[in-house]
């Protein structure tokens, strides 16, 4: 039976309260019906959560795999190919019935799904790093939902391989933003204490620290479809809490899953992060990377910077020192020289010296290009002495 202790109602509250960004992984046999083709129902009622979440204010990301069985349903094949150029064929054919179920789900309730693929080198390299991250910033601001999936057409290595990549991708998207809360939807409603078909297994609700012995209950139960089990969730688990995010493994099949958990209802198994958090970006842009160069601000976006969260714009830099290449982590220093915050440069070195002292507007007039309005967009800053 589920559990009424008050404190446990509490850490979901808070884990609800703290999150600004929230991200859904939804797997496979989640997505899939009897027949093998994609469940147009279940995407249309996952849709209509999302769109909830959204109009809370928070940022909505959802990662979600079903591209080849929705490839291998709409080919009508009666399994899932062994092939490689198969695997790919039916990813490229099955991407387009996916991203367009998430559309039809979401234009009803005004909004839209932005289709983003991405490969594992994607977040691997500072620049893709900070492209995607850009781009999923500015997906939210346009009022869209981003509907992320494995490259599956050119990931070779993770068509070929047994776990599913789209957990561990999850939790890397998950470290892209700020104070985020990841969702993992999946063919059983959490984490057991022995088999989850055994009827003396008990879920656990609360998970404080991913010990040795938690981490041992991961049994991994292979469907004909699903490419990932509870060993690949608790392994993305594991990232999303190290990075500070509180992480929950819930029933992808009750039709009212996150509306649930976003009232602080006890489904699926709650993971707490760790005392002492990573926080990946943050801590690397502010503590662990190389400082690349200088840029040196004026007053006004010194003091916008530092006292008022803002991105920094052009118009607020006198002066730029160092050579370095888009992406790179640079540091931002006030008129007295004295260092306010480090953050990733949306441009080149040269190409901020061109444009400093500029309105955003005037940027496209001096590059011949205008991909960002800001310097360094307030995401990907860290104020000195904020680096956790």
């Amino acid at each position: 039976m589920p559990s009424s202790d008050p404190s446990l109602i509490q850490h979901r509250k808070a884990a609800i309260d703290r999150a600004r960004s929230v991200v859904v992984k939804v797997g496979t046999s989640v997505l899939t019906a009897q027949d093998g083709s994609l469940d147009r129902e279940r995407i249309d009622l996952l849709s209509a959560q999302l769109c909830r979440i959204a109009d809370s204010g928070r940022q909505v990301v959802m990662v979600s795999s079903g591209a080849v069985g929705a490839g291998i349903g709409k080919l009508g094949l009666s399994h899932r190919p062994t092939g490689l150029a198969q695997l790919q064929a039916c990813a490229a054919i099955g991407q387009t019935h996916l991203i367009q179920a998430y559309e039809s789900g979401l234009t009803p309730r005004g909004r839209h799904a932005a289709q983003v693929l991405l490969t594992a080198t994607d977040l691997r390299r500072r620049s893709g790093y900070l492209h995607v991250r850009n781009a999923l910033t500015q997906i939210h601001e346009f009022g869209a939902i981003a509907v992320i999936n494995e490259n599956d057409s050119v990931a070779v290595a993770e068509l070929m391989t047994t776990f599913g990549d789209n957990d561990r991708l999850a939790a890397h998207v998950a470290g892209l933003l700020s104070d985020t809360l990841m969702i993992i939807l999946s063919d059983v409603d959490g984490l057991y204490d022995g088999p989850p078909d055994d009827p003396n297994s008990q879920r656990i609700e609360l998970v404080e620290s991913l010990s040795e012995s938690i981490l041992a209950l991961a049994e991994d139960h292979r469907g004909g479809m699903s490419k990932g089990g509870m060993a690949s969730k608790l392994e993305a688990v594991t990232i999303a809490t190290s990075h500070g995010h509180t992480a929950i493994i819930g029933p992808g099949r009750d039709d009212a899953v996150l509306d649930k958990i976003f009232a602080c209802k006890p489904i699926g198994t709650l993971f707490l992060p760790t005392e002492k958090s990573i926080r990946g970006r943050r801590r690397w842009i502010g503590s662990s990377a190389p400082v690349a160069g200088t840029l040196h601000l004026d007053r006004g976006a010194a003091t916008a910077v530092r006292e008022n969260g803002s991105s920094l714009l052009a118009v607020g830099i006198t002066s730029v020192t160092g050579s370095f290449q888009q992406g790179a982590v640079v540091s931002l220093v006030d008129p007295a020289n004295v260092e306010i915050a480090r953050g990733l440069c949306n441009y080149t070195s040269t190409e901020v010296s061109r444009i400093l002292g500029q309105t955003s507007d005037h940027i496209e007039e001096v590059l011949g290009k205008c991909p960002y309005e800001n310097v360094v967009h307030r995401n990907n800053l860290v104020l000195s002495g904020m680096g956790d």
